[in-house]
């Protein structure tokens, strides 16, 4: 199995971050290359460190509510900086009447509340390419 490098961020003020670690472990785990950037990240810090670290996935921990702010603005940076190859998929409290809008912006997946680490890190090694090959 190759790796993966993906980028794990907690964007904005939301301080809770032990489900962002607890999946950072399981795909470091599941053999890919994890870089956590730790509490209150803005977007531009989380792209640029994706960008820097030649990242093929940003997932983003959402627990604040500002998910549709926080994705946007990712999406926009990742166009603007002609990075949209980078998969954006993130998780935490987010309502399904939100999820088909997250889409349109370009995040590839959401994972709500209740998914295993398995179950991310499966779709992690099936829908984001590996281009370290």
């Amino acid at each position: 199995m190759a790796g993966r490098r993906i980028v794990v961020a907690k964007p904005g003020l939301d301080g809770h971050d032990r489900g962002a670690k607890i999946v950072a472990r399981a795909l470091r785990d599941a053999g890919h290359e994890v870089i956590y950037t730790g509490l209150h990240q803005t977007p531009e810090q989380i792209v640029q460190t994706a960008i820097a670290e030649d990242a093929d996935a940003i997932g983003l921990s959402v627990l604040s509510g500002a998910h549709m702010t926080l994705f946007s603005k990712l999406s926009a940076l990742l166009r603007e900086r002609d990075a949209e190859d980078i998969v954006l998929f993130g998780g935490g409290i987010i309502p399904d009447e939100d999820l088909p809008a997250l889409a349109e912006l370009g995040v590839s997946k959401i994972f709500t509340p209740g998914a295993t680490t398995t179950e991310i890190a499966d779709w992690v090694e099936e829908s984001v390419p590996d281009t370290s090959a």
